[in-house]
């Protein structure tokens, strides 16, 4: 069966351009394909909209990449980390420890600087290697906006300490359609991940009055059923204590403040060692990355969903489906569950995990054209109906784009 056309294309401008070097194909549930090295990199999509980069341009499309009539020069465009499409048609996006927004279609943008919770700055620190000053802003899941009592939120954290350099881990917020992005929460000093090299008296990164520590910040979403937002981090305990956490926050709207708690704190080889948090019918799913040393020579992963006021009561969750490997990423949309393979610890290439019935039965993909991959970063589908994911290099060095539309 021959694919549907595709609309993401190579173009700068109102005309359509031949697309080069691409590779598409199609499995029995979703058709895929991964754009070629000549087309823009598409780094988010919002329904008809998607925001792209290629050189050192940025790129907005209004058509799901059928064009790309709006474009800018943007010399730091390699570098860029994260990117959002905000429903009042604002863009944000960050390179590595700097934010941008732009309001009129990337005629112009301008650098944010973040905000405490106090209103003061809250500036990224001076690093020992200028090349390396750290991801502030990068994310590893791809679904950050949500409507929260009849307006739009964006909350995200940082998913860092990976490359790039050492950084704070942090979650950030806006509810003005990104013209002010404020600290919601701002984990503590973790001694495993600070500058080497650092003068005598150095402030260390991370927030000293706070204990809780993590190495970075695996996903943060919503569940509109107790207008509690959840986020759930990495990675293991390094002596220091553990980093991996479930919170629930509140957030305070008149107030502007954010109330937090530790749901639950766990080792490495645990269930809550996760991502790709989502809230399905009531219930709660999420996707374990549990690694570490082997417990009765296992590792407690999965597919799960639970009650939320039964996170943390493993008794009453169900194991809906088992892919035998660690993963941080799966999003849920009209039916379908598509989740992803971490490749260092899989013997796939490039795994997807997807279901199309409502996690009733499962199925797993190897696409293993662009090689070993890790998916990350999975966006809704666009107006056309295909969903849109990194492909990175091992577990987190950027390499492809890979779309995939459901069959059905």
């Amino acid at each position: 069966m021959k694919p549907p056309p595709f609309l993401p294309l190579l173009c700068l401008s109102l005309a359509t351009l031949p697309v080069s070097g691409a590779t598409e194909g199609e499995t029995e549930h979703f058709y895929w394909r991964i754009p070629g090295p000549d087309e823009p990199y598409v780094d988010t999509q919002r329904g008809d909209r998607a925001f792209a980069f290629q050189g050192a341009r940025i790129m907005l499309s209004e058509d799901n990449g059928r064009t790309w009539p709006h474009d800018a020069e943007f010399a730091d465009a390699q570098n860029i980390t994260f990117s959002v499409l905000l429903k009042n048609g604002n863009v944000l996006f960050a390179t590595r420890e700097r934010l941008f927004l732009s309001t009129d279609k990337l005629k112009t943008h301008r650098e944010l600087i973040v905000k405490r919770t106090d209103g003061s700055d809250y500036l990224p620190h001076k690093p020992v290697n200028p090349a390396a000053p750290g991801w502030y802003f990068h994310s590893l899941d791809g679904e950050h906006c949500f409507e929260v009592e009849g307006r739009e939120m964006l909350v995200w954290g940082n998913y860092c300490n990976v490359l790039g350099g050492p950084v704070p881990v942090n979650i950030y917020y806006s509810t003005d359609g990104g013209e002010t992005v404020k600290l919601a929460y701002g984990f503590g000093q973790n001694p495993h991940f600070q500058q080497k090299g650092a003068p005598p008296g150095a402030p260390l990164l991370g927030e000293a009055g706070n204990p809780l520590i993590a190495r970075h910040v695996h996903g943060v979403t919503y569940n509109p059923a107790e207008g509690a937002f959840y986020a759930c981090t990495g990675d293991i305990d390094r002596g220091h204590g553990k980093e991996c956490h479930w919170l629930r926050g509140i957030y305070d709207a008149a107030a502007d403040k954010w109330e937090w708690r530790v749901v639950i704190s766990v080792d490495s080889n645990s269930r809550f060692k996760c991502g790709g948090i989502n809230f399905v019918n009531g219930r709660c799913w999420w996707i374990a990355d549990a690694n570490g040393p082997a417990i009765a020579n296992r590792w407690d992963r999965g597919i799960f969903h639970c009650a939320p006021e039964d996170i943390t009561d493993k008794a009453r969750h169900t194991l809906a489906f088992n892919p035998g490997f660690e993963s941080a990423n799966m999003l849920y949309q009209d039916g379908v569950f598509l989740a992803t393979h971490c490749a260092p610890a899989s013997t796939y290439l490039n795994g997807i995990i997807w279901s199309g019935d409502d996690g009733k039965t499962w199925a797993q993909h190897d696409l293993k054209e662009p090689g070993p991959r890790s998916g990350c970063r999975i966006n809704r589908k666009n107006g056309e109906g295909w969903f849109r994911m990194d492909l990175r290099k091992g577990w987190i060095e950027r390499a492809e784009v890979l779309f995939l539309k459901p069959k059905t």
